[in-house]
């Protein structure tokens, strides 16, 4: 794999695919029902779109970088956020705490993201499509999801 040192375009686009109408829903489906990585699957349909491939090698060693990010740092910071959450009482210095661990935790993905784009080969000559590239992360990452849902994700990041 390529590196692509100072180059930070994964993040802006992974900002603009979230906020579209129906994929954050859809994203946090996948993580929370059948256990995916946001930032990865963010990654993988951010190389289709950038004109990348990558293989079922270097998916594996992208998802094996990812866990090891997401089980040091991003998951630890999104249970306790979700525990400030469902806390009896959510007081206001309790909800500030949550906002900072909220930051903290999307700082996080963000460097997730940035990892995996550093790692990322360069444009290729015959990319992947996007149905194509989630199937190979969620293989690469583990686990199984619904072939809708990642047909109705693939066409929303189109």
């Amino acid at each position: 794999m390529k590196s692509n040192p100072g180059a930070e375009a994964l993040w802006p686009y992974s900002l603009d695919l979230y906020a579209r109408p129906g994929v954050a829903p859809l994203l946090l489906e996948l993580q929370d029902a059948h256990g995916q990585c946001v930032p990865f699957l963010l990654w993988s349909l951010w190389l289709t779109a950038s004109g990348r491939r990558v293989d079922a090698g270097e998916a594996a060693a992208c998802a094996e970088l990812a866990r090891a990010w997401q089980d040091a740092a991003v998951a630890p910071l999104r249970q306790l956020r979700r525990e400030l959450k469902t806390s009896a009482k959510t007081e206001r210095v309790q909800a500030r705490i949550r906002g900072g661990v909220k930051a903290l935790e999307l700082e996080a993905e963000r460097m997730l993201l940035q990892m995996l784009e550093e790692t990322s080969p360069g444009p290729a000559a015959a990319p992947c499509d996007r149905l194509e590239a989630l199937s190979l992360a969620v293989r690469a990452w583990g686990g199984e999801a619904p072939g809708a849902l990642l047909q109705r994700l693939a066409a929303l990041a189109a």
